[in-house]
């Protein structure tokens, strides 16, 4: 298990963005391009790096009031497409398609929020939606893109690429795969405990 992949396009969708600067850089020093939404777009082009719309990528824009942003099959696609199979890099490539290797994900802070004597309504609000796709994608499809699910894990990655630039192992991403199951369980966990007692 030492097949190693090298991440080309990062897909990058957070709410904190704390941490995250160091990390961007050193993918930009590598040649990543980067495909993010809303605030995370424009906090990566004032940093100075080009960054393409997700709503280019899908030519639809972030909708209902911002529920729905990076839930399209062109991103979805991109992340979830078997690099091995013929039947689905032609599909790729038909449907306009692109490859994300990297997924970079800081979920809406739902327990920080029941934490704070929030709303039901905003903190139902609070549960991501876009974002535990994406890290369930992401895992789902280690052997192809290395998933993120938090900002824990950016000094993980951030020692890899200092170590060797943007090469990724097969037990590297099943590793930040396991940590996004963990992530995924524990978001989901908390959730179900806040609607039993609510």
């Amino acid at each position: 298990m030492s097949e190693t992949k090298r991440i080309k396009t990062a897909l990058v969708s957070v709410f904190h963005k704390d941490g995250l600067e160091e990390l961007l850089a050193q993918l930009h020093a590598e040649g990543v391009k980067f495909l993010s939404t809303g605030g995370t777009q424009q906090f990566i082009k004032s940093l100075g790096y080009p960054c393409q719309k997700v709503e280019d990528v899908t030519t639809y824009p972030s909708i209902l009031g911002g529920r729905v942003k990076t839930l399209h099959p062109k991103i979805f696609g991109g992340i979830l497409g078997r690099r091995e199979l013929a039947g689905d890099c032609e599909q790729m490539k038909q449907y306009d398609i692109p490859e994300i290797d990297l997924v970079i994900v800081d979920l809406y802070p739902f327990e920080q929020t029941v934490a704070d004597g929030a709303s039901a309504a905003d903190i139902i609000e609070k549960i991501d939606i876009g974002g535990i796709s994406l890290i369930r994608a992401g895992a789902k499809n280690f052997k192809d893109v290395v998933i993120i699910p938090s900002k824990a894990e950016y000094g993980l990655l951030r020692d890899i690429i200092s170590q060797r630039g943007a090469e990724t192992s097969l037990e590297e991403r099943r590793m930040f795969a396991t940590r996004a199951f963990g992530v995924s369980s524990h978001y989901d966990t908390a959730i179900h405990e806040w609607f039993a007692r609510s």
